[in-house]
């Protein structure tokens, strides 16, 4: 498989402007990116002015970059029991959406919630209801969300494909709700793929439990710790504890390749050369 056709990039700064994040896309030799649309770690978003869009787009037409995605902050909480985090929480997925429908952005990533609730069907549902208010508000027309697979770390929840179903169960629009599957998150969360029986097993049931449909964008990291540690440490490819057969069968599978597959792999040395590094593997795997 040629570069041209492998949808392959990485999460990218817009310091600068949306439009430096396509610039910092060509350097790479990405055909689609992940950026977050505002600080990921603050409420406050600076508004978006119609120059910006006008700039990211034209930058956009005439790059290789093909798809963008976009990550929602990582206060977002839509799980959380405490009403001043709950409501800023909604708000702020609204504003997320809004952001994305105006840079014209098919996918915003979302991490579905943390909750030390034991009672998890209740968990599960709040976060739906959250996102069904969300949409009435925001009105996406274009935009579709992702809940992101999470490793199982601490009280994360969506850590299994049961649970994310369970939410896409309970969203009204079907068509504006997806999933984005992360290597690291699924690996660390116990399942395995580490070779060809392995690796058809976990994408049947994915496809039984959630659909295939639903699958819109990879996370490609390897991960520093072990299958089943359900802790969330990203490392470079082929460095990590998945095997790279898991790897080469994913890039060279033929029902993912219009999917985009972003690295958030570290960023150690030179965050241009590192992408680099880790996309160049990617592109060996997919033709080995």
């Amino acid at each position: 498989m040629s570069t041209k056709n492998l949808l392959i990039g990485a999460h990218v700064s817009i310091a600068g402007g949306f439009d430096q994040a396509i610039v910092r896309a060509e350097k790479i030799g990405a055909t689609c990116i992940q950026i977050f649309t505002k600080s990921n770690r603050q409420w406050y978003s600076k508004p978006i002015t119609d120059e910006d869009v006008v700039a990211f787009l034209a930058q956009q037409k005439k790059s290789s970059v093909q798809i963008v995605v976009a990550h929602a902050s990582y206060l977002i909480n839509l799980a959380s029991a405490n009403k001043e985090t709950a409501e800023k929480s909604q708000q702020a997925l609204v504003d997320e959406l809004l952001r994305c429908e105006k840079l014209h952005i098919p996918y915003l990533v979302l991490h579905p919630g943390t909750s030390p609730s034991t009672d998890h069907e209740s968990t599960l549902l709040t976060i739906a209801k959250q996102i069904n208010i969300a949409f009435q508000k925001a009105k996406p027309k274009h935009t579709t969300l992702l809940l992101e697979t999470m490793a199982g770390q601490g009280s994360t929840v969506g850590k299994t494909f049961e649970e994310l179903a369970e939410i896409i169960k309970h969203v009204t629009v079907k068509s504006h709700i997806g999933v984005c599957v992360d290597t690291c998150h699924i690996f660390a969360a116990g399942y395995d793929f580490h070779d060809k029986k392995s690796y058809h097993e976990l994408w049947k049931h994915f496809d039984e439990v959630i659909g295939l449909e639903k699958l819109k964008v990879f996370h490609i990291n390897d991960s520093k710790k072990e299958l089943g540690s359900f802790v969330d440490r990203h490392e470079h490819i082929g460095h990590g504890k998945i095997p790279s057969t898991a790897f080469k069968l994913l890039m060279q599978d033929k029902r993912f390749v219009n999917i985009p597959k972003l690295l958030e792999t570290p960023k150690d040395h030179d965050e241009i050369e590192d992408d680099k590094k880790n996309l160049a593997t990617l592109t060996r795997y997919s033709n080995e």
